[in-house]
């Protein structure tokens, strides 16, 4: 872990809204830098202003294009903008492979965006471990909107569903003949749905077929058990072609329609308890992930090299450990 920096400095120079700051800050919180969860706790009274939106979906549905229209909209309505773009990790040096600040490099000198690449790190929701805390900075900071654009690898993408207000699964039309694989994962943590690349063949026929799977899947259920279910909130379906910022503008209003839904029915603010304990939950298994890298250093030769087998080693330093 590195170390040398003020926390209490830099948490005011990051609600001063320095971008210089907040790269730095976020780089403490990657790298788990000495210091790093003070900074974290200083800025905690300072967030909750922005928006959190989600763009998920599965690789080549052009998120990283529709996150660079949508946040061209926010700047022509004079917000600000901070986005979030999880990336593969590197098996060679464990940083980001495809970087999205590459193909939205023509924003990344807009004044009011800012744009991090952050490496999953073996995340199976395709989240990086760190990716709730930068957006929890870029939120401090003061930027009004925050977007989270994941990997989209399956099942474990419900994770997102826990740092967004609202999440959006950006499909093409070619995925229609997966659609019934994805439901059990992707489908269960969308508000809304958007169909991009729908100047190819076969997207009404995909809007049809997600509009009959989610009256399948939620007719049964509470109006409050799913991700974007609501008696009020009708899960919408967003034909785009982000190349061309076509739709872009109506994903943009639907995503103001649902932040409305949610603060109106009191559902944003169990949204965001929930994130809050969630974010306590990984701290306390950071905490413990720590902890266990310190058993390990410090065993002795004698106990590593006792014979025993994994579990019975594991177990006999785990019970070292609370005697001392």
């Amino acid at each position: 872990m590195s170390s040398g920096f003020d926390p209490g400095a830099l948490a005011d120079r990051i609600a001063g809204g320095e971008p210089f700051a907040l790269a730095r800050g976020i780089s403490h919180v990657e790298n788990e830098s000495v210091g790093f969860e003070a900074l974290l706790e200083r800025l905690d009274g300072r967030t909750g202003r922005a928006r959190r939106i989600g763009i998920t979906g599965p690789p080549g549905a052009g998120k990283s294009t529709l996150t660079a229209a949508l946040t061209r909209r926010y700047l022509d309505r004079s917000l600000t903008v901070g986005i979030v773009a999880v990336d593969p990790t590197s098996p060679f040096t464990g940083g980001a492979l495809l970087g999205d600040r590459i193909r939205m490099g023509e924003l990344s000198t807009e004044p009011g965006v800012f744009i991090r690449s952050m490496a999953s790190r073996g995340s199976l929701g395709g989240l990086a471990t760190a990716t709730r805390e930068a957006a929890d900075l870029m939120d401090a900071a003061g930027y009004d909107r925050v977007i989270l654009e994941t990997l989209g690898v399956g099942q474990a993408e419900l994770d997102i569903a826990v740092s967004a207000d609202t999440t959006a699964v950006v499909l093409v039309p070619e995925s229609g003949d997966g659609v019934q694989a994805m439901k059990a994962g992707l489908m269960e943590v969308a508000d809304l749905f958007v169909i991009n690349k729908s100047d190819r063949p076969g997207a009404d026929r995909l809007e049809k077929e997600i509009a009959i799977i989610m009256s399948i899947r939620f007719a049964n259920r509470a109006p409050e058990s799913g991700a974007g279910a609501g008696a009020d909130w009708r899960m919408p379906i967003i034909q785009t072609v982000a190349s061309e910022a076509r739709g872009v503008e109506e994903l943009a209003d639907r995503l103001d329609r649902h932040f409305d839904w949610l603060t109106s029915t009191g559902k944003l603010e169990s949204r965001r308890r929930a994130a809050r304990l969630r974010r306590a939950r990984d701290a306390l298994l950071r905490r413990s992930r720590r902890d266990a890298e310190r058993i390990w250093r410090a065993a002795p030769a004698e106990t590593m090299d006792s014979g025993a087998s994994p579990y019975a080693l594991a177990r006999r330093l785990y019970e070292d450990f609370r005697e001392s």
